[in-house]
């Protein structure tokens, strides 16, 4: 397969580099390639064979889809990508946590990470691999990239789950749920239900007009089930991948359109909410910048004292690894 020259003269806005070809990886190389935004994508991944496999069973696929370069490289072709996504880690076990994750997986982000460093990268780094929120403050640090040009898929897809089931309760269309998971992406996240609307009408009145009334109860057992939709899904498929691949699609079509699109996204806290040096999912103005600028969102006492705790979780991680 032809392989374009390679150049670090500029960003080529129209190009994506995913690092590591798994499960997650070759489901968001797919999407990527449906969703139009991308005419050039390079696969990076430790099996050089998987990396191009899946790099030739998606190009056989384009004629059915947009002219597209898609092939397997290596870290000098990442140079001029727009965004370069990193999905590369240890798959999560069915009794295991995404923090038990946490040993593996940064070891090899502290071998991923230098090497896009020492190439000057100017794109953006889109961090997917869990546990998502230690690995972006890991990718920040290693990187020594802006803040604003480090982020992670945070609990984009948690928000999705909990939009997605809050429209099945209500039934209504899950698009005109507005509702935030944020906090950890994993097992301390919290459901900002305070704040939640329907197309504008605050989430309890909206339940009382479809027949709903034992709000705590109800919202209690959706968040639990949010939370464990990933174990869930991996008893019983062994991975998650698809949803994933989704949301990782939406936070670049928000960054390569420069939408300026509001997405709970795994970002560097600076003092917000007596939080800060560590990346949180927390929503955030995302777009041609990467990172905005982070979005006030009202939380009531019970919320703001879960999301500390959530925080308090990670951060005794990140000293034991960092």
């Amino acid at each position: 397969m032809n392989q374009p020259n390679r150049s670090n003269s500029c960003i080529n806005l129209r190009k994506v580099a995913m690092i590591g070809c798994g499960f997650v990886g070759s489901a968001t190389a797919f999407a990527l390639m449906e969703s139009g935004l991308f005419t050039e994508m390079v696969l990076i991944d430790a099996d050089k064979d998987r990396a191009e496999g899946e790099a030739m069973d998606i190009s056989h696929g384009l004629p059915f889809a947009r002219p597209m370069k898609i092939y397997a490289g290596d870290y000098d072709d990442i140079v001029d990508a727009a965004i370069i996504i990193i999905t590369a880690g240890a798959n999560q076990k069915p009794d295991e946590t995404r923090l038990d994750l946490v040993q593996k997986n940064v070891s090899i982000f502290k071998n991923i990470i230098p090497q896009i460093a020492e190439r000057n990268c100017k794109g953006i780094l889109l961090v997917v691999s869990n546990p998502v929120d230690i690995l972006t403050y890991v990718a920040l640090k290693l990187s020594g990239f802006a803040p604003n040009r480090v982020l992670g898929s945070g609990t984009v897809l948690d928000t999705a789950r909990l939009k997605y089931m809050l429209g099945e309760h209500l039934q209504v269309d899950s698009r005109s749920v507005h509702a935030f998971i944020i906090g950890e992406h994993g097992d301390s996240e919290l459901a900002v239900f305070s704040s939640a609307m329907v197309s504008g009408v605050p989430i309890d009145h909206f339940c009382e007009m479809r027949g709903h009334y034992h709000h705590d109860t109800a919202e209690a057992r959706i968040a639990e089930k949010v939370k464990n939709s990933a174990y869930e899904i991996i008893e019983k498929k062994n991975a998650t991948y698809f949803g994933v691949a989704m949301a990782v699609r939406r936070i670049c079509e928000a960054i390569i359109r420069d939408e300026k699109s509001i997405l709970p996204v795994s970002n560097l806290m600076r003092g917000e909410f007596g939080i800060e040096d560590m990346a949180l999912s927390m929503p955030a103005i995302v777009s041609a910048k990467g990172i905005e600028e982070m979005v006030p969102i009202a939380l009531d006492e019970e919320e703001l004292s879960r999301l500390r705790k959530s925080a308090e979780t990670l951060k005794k991680i990140i000293k034991e690894i960092l």
